[in-house]
């Protein structure tokens, strides 16, 4: 008999059981005996039998199946969130399918549609820099499939979110550049229909304010995540007839960018230029001068919106929850030290 042919008919008949004892044998269902649950799962284990999961979500109306959309699996942000989303979610018996978008909105809808398609539990997402219309979430809402967002969220629509102090970790990164002695300080930016670029940026221009510095607009360049965009922006900054002291990059494959372009052009890091990004991405420590960074907890921020999913399909009527976690300065060498 092939394996995939095996049924719990199958087992009842070589165990000479009904079929109703062997499914709440293998359920650990508290009516069927210890003798009879052992027989049964040995015997299980001997036929090679799997659970029809397909004819199981259709009788229970879950999938125990979660699924991930990410901008690209590539950056270590995203990885380790990931890590952090399928801890939990097999620790609480679900199945993780992972998707990416590669910062096209238009992947980002198929990958929607897949997952709904694909009858997941629940959706956890994290947006595409070209996202700036949300129908296609809207659709899963209205599937009455639970919706997470995190990292890059939709600040419109009604669902919980995971996020970390964007504006604050901004402020802590130009507050130390101003304290180690840089006053013109540059910002490369992400596109401003991103919750996250834009409270980085805000959080930039008030800390300015606050230590009574000019904004120079001519300093704000704006770029699309990606270290070829980032290089461009670095050159329009380093062509300035009055060139920055210090740059603030939007997330730290930007200053990985930056990094390169500035050293290109045969400026010293961070003696003619500083330079500090938000992520601690794992190539910014060992970059040479390894690269100052705002820390997210991303393999805690996975967890945490897998634990409010998970709690979400378990209580329909889960009150929404708005999470925010604090980033960490990691103080390298491509920034001062502080006399």
């Amino acid at each position: 008999m092939k394996n995939e042919q095996i049924t719990i008919k199958d087992i009842a008949k070589a165990l000479n059981i009904s079929t109703s004892t062997v499914s709440r044998a293998l359920r650990n269902h508290p009516d069927i005996s210890d003798e009879t649950k052992k027989a049964v799962a040995e015997l299980a284990k001997k036929m090679k039998y799997h659970p029809n999961s397909i004819a199981s979500s259709l009788r229970n109306k879950r999938t125990e199946t979660i699924g991930i959309i990410v901008p690209e699996i590539i950056h270590t942000f995203f990885s380790s969130a990931i890590a952090g989303v399928e801890e939990i979610a097999y620790k609480e018996g679900y199945k993780v399918i992972i998707c990416q978008s590669n910062e096209s909105y238009e992947k980002e809808i198929v990958n929607v549609e897949t997952l709904i398609s694909a009858r997941v539990d629940g959706i956890l997402a994290s947006i595409s820099n070209q996202t700036a219309t949300y129908d296609h979430f809207e659709l899963a809402l209205q599937r009455k499939v639970p919706l997470v967002f995190f990292d890059r969220v939709c600040e419109t629509l009604d669902t919980s979110q995971v996020v970390v102090d964007d504006f604050e970790g901004a402020f802590t990164a130009i507050q130390y550049l101003i304290d180690t002695g840089c006053r013109r300080i540059a910002h490369i930016a992400g596109p401003q229909n991103l919750a996250i670029c834009k409270k980085r940026k805000e959080g930039y221009l008030s800390a300015l304010e606050h230590n009574g510095l000019p904004i120079d607009e001519r300093l704000i360049i704006t770029c699309n995540l990606d270290q070829q965009d980032a290089v461009k922006a670095t050159e329009k900054l380093l062509h300035l007839s009055e060139k920055p002291d210090a740059i603030f990059a939007v997330t730290d494959p930007v200053a990985i960018g930056a990094h390169i372009t500035i050293r290109k052009h045969g400026f010293k890091i961070p003696d003619q230029i500083s330079l500090i990004g938000f992520t601690n991405d794992a190539v910014s420590e060992i970059i040479e001068p390894s690269i100052s960074t705002m820390a997210q907890p991303s393999f805690e921020m996975g967890k945490m919106a897998a634990t409010q999913l998970i709690y979400q399909i378990r209580n329909k009527s889960a009150p929404l929850q708005h999470l925010v976690l604090k980033t960490n300065l990691i103080v390298r060498n491509s920034t001062k030290k502080i006399k």
